[in-house]
């Protein structure tokens, strides 16, 4: 890796509030999203608890990644972070701290929809320090079996902090594939409305667990084997795009922006988190090598 570039942070420009059912429990949540000083990073803040309990939303962090991310030891975690993540992730917003009322953020519609117009109607801050971007000599693939994620160089002279997105078409998953440019605007556009999805066998072994009890068919894509239940795609390839959410909001993990070309295929929490920390120790030592030659 010989090239990290910069760009200044950001944060929101005033306090901004999100209400909605937990996928998980079922119960009210309430989220508010608080601006924070430069180079603090995101930091979940569970006000339930009663007292100032701080998550950050680093990879080391990660508890747990069956079926969502989690941060954070219990009681003290919060989970299924990806898709508020994602929205900060995918919107270049680096400063946040974000309070909320139970062990997950509402789960809305199943995409990160709601949360992106939330912060966009806060507005962005521009703050002193600088946002290292992950540059174009920073190879790194991680392969698990069949699954597969990578990140790799732009060759071309792009823009710092640009990322290009390729999941790779998968029958199982009922991806039909994807490559996009994700910047803030295209994000906001064609990322952050996709919603989870799943097959309809999927749900009643989630309902025996007690995952979804509030939850109908038609809050988000549900397939059975004509296609989605009571509900329709908002893209072709709806499946796809929500893959690509799911990574960015991970991803975000790594702390850092990323600029290249990303490729999946079959991923999952596990893959990203592993991913995401694969990045972290990668900058690490290349910092300290920098450093070294000082």
């Amino acid at each position: 890796m010989k090239r990290l570039t910069q760009r200044p942070q950001r944060t929101i420009g005033h306090p901004v509030e999100i209400d909605g059912v937990g996928y998980i429990t079922g119960k009210h949540v309430h989220l508010r999203f608080v601006p924070a000083p430069a180079s603090t990073g995101v930091v979940f803040i569970r006000t339930d608890l009663g007292r100032d309990v701080r998550i950050p939303a680093r990879a080391e962090m990660v508890t747990g990644t069956q079926r969502r991310t989690t941060l954070g030891q219990p009681p003290y975690c919060v989970g299924l972070v990806e898709h508020v993540l994602a929205a900060l992730n995918g919107l270049h917003l680096d400063n946040c701290t974000i309070e909320l009322d139970a062990p997950e953020p509402p789960g809305l519609d199943g995409s990160a929809s709601g949360f992106v117009q939330a912060l966009q109607s806060a507005g962005a801050v521009i703050q002193s320090g600088d946002s290292r971007d992950l540059g174009r000599d920073a190879n790194r693939h991680r392969h698990v079996r069949k699954r597969h994620a990578g990140s790799a160089p732009d060759r071309r002279d792009r823009p710092a902090h640009q990322l290009f997105a390729r999941l790779r078409p998968n029958v199982a998953d009922r991806s039909a594939g994807l490559h996009r440019r994700i910047n803030p605007a295209t994000f906001a556009t064609e990322i952050a409305p996709c919603r989870t999805f799943l097959l309809e066998e999927e749900t009643h072994f989630l309902l025996k667990q007690g995952i979804g009890s509030n939850t109908k068919v038609s809050d988000l894509l549900v397939f059975g084997p004509r296609g989605p239940i009571d509900n329709s795609l908002r893209f072709g390839n709806e499946p796809a795009r929500h893959k690509v959410l799911d990574i960015l909001g991970d991803l975000s993990l790594f702390g850092h922006d990323l600029c290249g070309h990303l490729v999946a295929y079959r991923s999952g929490h596990p893959l990203n988190v592993e991913m995401a920390k694969t990045l972290r120790q990668r900058l690490n030592l290349v910092l300290h090598r920098q450093r070294a030659a000082a």
